[in-house]
């Protein structure tokens, strides 16, 4: 089934008004709101709510049994002011749709289209509007969530739109698609003196200016594979913009990054002891805090092998290009107990780069995910009649 030149005209409209109100990680009220009005004329078996937060799931079920198939679109948006003459512009400032989670979400609605018009012969499809994408939070809340336990796929596919590459064409592979990450906070606690006096203190700054470099030793960064380690020192703070204050307190953000979720816990060691030893060296206490953690993205061989046939059947190129990627993707978790694949959809090879202030999803795109999204489906699960 194509979908109609009307149903790309709501769709393109409901995208842009999705669009204008973006919302952030853990915030997607109004943006789940609209979600669920959407899918009400398609009449699913069942919607589901506040999973994980925001999240909502649509239930589209054949009544014979099979597969249950999910589909992943993204709810939040970016901390980021949008630069666009669009009229679609972002109406809220400070915050924009700038990863492409509003075309994500259209797409779903698509294949909610499709499915309504032609339901599948046997199994479930579950379209799934992750929450918090954009902190890491979101699938772990989604799956942990007792509401998701009878929502359990066997098969999971995303799509994510991803610049650099021709317009339609799409790259996936078996195996690693996007590293696993965490983003590490370490904040140092001495004694604040007199800067005449700053014996008096126990200041952080020799621990930070050992520790900084002592962190990048860890680093493996030549290649991306399973040996592959990333550490990225993103931001210090340390005690008060003055000149009469020894600091007693000082604070440094790290990005961990890794091939494998295994290797990302050792990496955290690692820090985590390096700082305990220059800590311990300079009389200073500290902690810990994780922000933005990110398991590793998988693509299942099967799931994989299903989506490339789908796509020779549409006629759309794919191939491994660019991949895997040192970004972070939140899907990774839907791939623990499903078989699971993610593609990158190209919106043109100059297109805007994602998270830029001037990047908008290109709405011709909403047709090629869906038909890409159908013809999983269908191939999984059969037309009724």
């Amino acid at each position: 089934m194509t979908l109609s030149t009307n149903d790309v005209r709501e769709l393109t409209e409901f995208r842009r008004e999705l669009h204008q109100y973006p919302e952030l990680s853990g915030n997607e009220v109004e943006t789940a709101q609209r979600i669920v009005d959407a899918l009400t004329p398609l009449s699913p078996n069942r919607v589901v709510t506040e999973l994980g937060g925001h999240g909502v799931a649509a239930v589209f079920d054949s009544g014979v049994a099979g597969p249950t198939v999910l589909f992943r679109a993204e709810l939040d948006a970016l901390p980021i002011q949008e630069i666009s003459d669009n009229p679609w512009v972002s109406k809220v400032p400070g915050h924009g749709h700038l990863c492409g989670h509003d075309g994500h979400m259209t797409m779903l609605l698509a294949l909610g289209r499709m499915l309504a018009e032609r339901p599948t012969a046997v199994g479930r499809v579950v379209l799934m509007f992750q929450p918090s994408e954009e902190d890491g939070r979101g699938a772990r809340a989604v799956v942990a969530d007792k509401k998701f336990e009878d929502l359990r796929p066997d098969y999971a596919f995303a799509i994510h739109v991803e610049p650099g590459r021709p317009f339609g064409f799409v790259s996936t592979r078996v195996g690693l698609m996007n590293c696993a990450s965490q983003g590490l906070a370490i904040s140092f606690v001495g004694k604040t003196a007199h800067a005449a006096c700053p014996q008096e203190g126990v200041s952080p700054a020799m621990c930070i200016a050992q520790l900084i470099p002592a962190l990048n030793t860890l680093s493996l960064a030549d290649e991306l594979n399973d040996q592959f380690r990333l550490v990225t020192v993103t931001h210090v703070q340390m005690g008060e913009p003055t000149f009469g204050i020894a600091p007693g307190e000082a604070r440094l953000l790290v990005t961990l990054r890794t091939a494998t979720d295994e290797a990302l816990h050792a990496l955290d060691e690692a820090a985590r002891n390096l700082s305990r030893d220059l800590a311990e060296q300079a009389g200073l206490s500290l902690c810990f805090d994780v922000c933005d953690a990110f398991a590793a993205t998988v693509n299942d061989a099967e799931a994989t092998d299903m989506a490339v046939k789908a796509m020779n059947a549409l006629g759309i190129s794919c191939d491994d290009s660019g991949l895997p990627m040192r970004a972070s993707e939140d899907f990774g978790v839907f791939g623990w107990d499903a078989r699971a694949a993610i593609l990158c959809l190209g919106p043109g090879e100059r297109y805007a780069g994602l998270h830029n202030p001037d990047y908008d999803f290109p709405d011709a795109l909403i047709p090629v995910g869906a038909s890409i999204f159908e013809r999983i489906t269908r191939d999984l699960l059969g037309t009724r009649g």
